[in-house]
């Protein structure tokens, strides 16, 4: 592996720290700033929302300097960013703090993307992919359950403080390790910008959006689900995470390691999957032992789409991914939004704690209807143009 592959990994482990680990701290956190848990909300959808805007605003700005730079530079904004919620003394400026470091994800990750399938083979780059994003699983495992820990034993400002310590490290891992690569010529924002003219990229994206906001509506609202209905103590909700952590490092490796072999049926596999487990959750939620296997196979099946539906984007994008790959971690983000929004509204409604997995189901399950589309649109296309050229051909003429 490359050593610049370490460093990108080093980078998603601390924002995937920050991103997954207000999970566990839902509760701390509302209890403090006086806000209902489906308020304190906000923290996630906010987030996601701020990724959804700076991907894109950010990659075009960072067109005009090269990779490394804009790496660096992004990795001071998510220092930032959680410095200033370690010290928000109001609930909007803990919220300004999130989005100030969400700002950092989108572009991150797409750049990220680009610059690990750059360092590797043509055949190995869904690997190089999964490389980093093992990152952010691995913050799933180690980073969120001990900020978990000691947000709820320390208190949760010396967790966010922890994660600014962390952005320090990816900075200057990225400085130190990450090669500096000339800009190409489509790096140029009409190039990037004509990548989402083809319509694959825009269903790629749309399947991100829809597969993996179904993860997040049962995940956002996992400590109160798994303490009001499955019955554990708050403690618990630590070593659940954990569990959820072990699922997406699985799935990502599994969809690494498939992506370059069989894309396609991989998706069907994982998003139906993800439909019919998140849909089941509303039954196992109520037991112990089958609500923790549960949490796992959610993290599993929503993290094997990572790498296959990243891959597709850049496949798709052809000489300007940059852009795409960025706005496409942004439509990961989107969805993040739109399922913790949903799913606060359904426990709001009075419909209970195990309500977001159905939403989380039908969000997949419309992104398998989606996946299904794209592959057909795609054997359409070869027998069209294979047709044109004998359409355009003169007609025989007969004496």
């Amino acid at each position: 592996m490359p050593l610049a592959l370490l460093a990108l990994t080093v980078g998603a482990f601390g924002i995937g720290t920050t991103e997954f680990v207000i999970m566990g701290l839902l509760p701390d956190i509302a209890a403090e700033y006086g806000v209902t848990i489906p308020v304190a909300g906000l923290l996630v959808t906010g987030y996601a929302l701020g990724v959804v805007l700076g991907a894109p605003v950010l990659t075009v700005l960072g067109t005009k300097v090269s990779r490394k730079r804009m790496l660096m530079l992004l990795m001071g904004l998510f220092v930032l960013g959680n410095l200033l919620s370690a010290l928000a003394p109001t609930f909007g400026l803990m919220l300004t703090g999130r989005i100030v470091a969400s700002l950092a994800h989108g572009s991150f990750f797409g750049i990220g993307s680009v610059v690990a399938a750059e360092l590797v083979a043509p055949d190995k780059k869904a690997g190089a992919i999964a490389t980093m994003f093992t990152g952010l699983t691995v913050a799933n495992i180690v980073g969120v359950p001990l900020g978990t820990f000691i947000g709820q034993t320390v208190g949760w400002r010396t967790t966010f403080a922890i994660v600014a310590a962390l952005g320090v490290v990816g900075l200057l891992g990225i400085a130190r390790l990450v090669p500096t690569m000339a800009r190409p010529a489509s790096s140029r924002l009409r190039g990037e910008l004509n990548a989402f003219r083809n319509p694959q990229v825009l269903l790629a994206m749309a399947m991100t959006v829809l597969g993996f906001g179904g993860v997040f509506a049962a995940i956002t609202y996992i400590a109160p689900m798994m303490t009001h209905v499955a019955g554990y103590a708050d403690g618990s909700v630590t070593w659940l995470l954990v569990l959820f952590g072990v699922g997406m490092f699985l799935g990502n490796l599994l969809g690494g390691r498939f992506a370059d072999r069989a894309l396609m049926p991989l998706l069907y596999t994982a998003l139906g999957g993800l439909a019919i487990v998140l849909a089941l959750f509303t039954v196992t939620a109520h037991n112990k032992i089958l609500a923790a296997i549960t949490v796992l196979l959610v993290g599993a099946l929503g993290f094997a789409t990572v790498p296959p539906l990243q891959k597709r984007v850049l496949d798709q994008a052809h000489g300007a991914p940059t852009l795409a790959s960025a706005v496409n971690i942004g439509a990961f983000n989107l969805g993040n939004a739109l399922a913790a929004w949903l799913g606060g509204l359904v426990i709001t409604a009075g419909l209970g704690y195990t309500s977001p997995n159905w939403v989380g189901a039908a969000l997949a399950a419309a992104a398998l209807l989606l996946a299904f589309w794209s592959a057909a649109l795609e054997r359409r296309t070869p027998a069209v143009e294979a047709m044109a050229p004998a359409a355009a051909a003169p007609m025989p003429v007969h004496h």
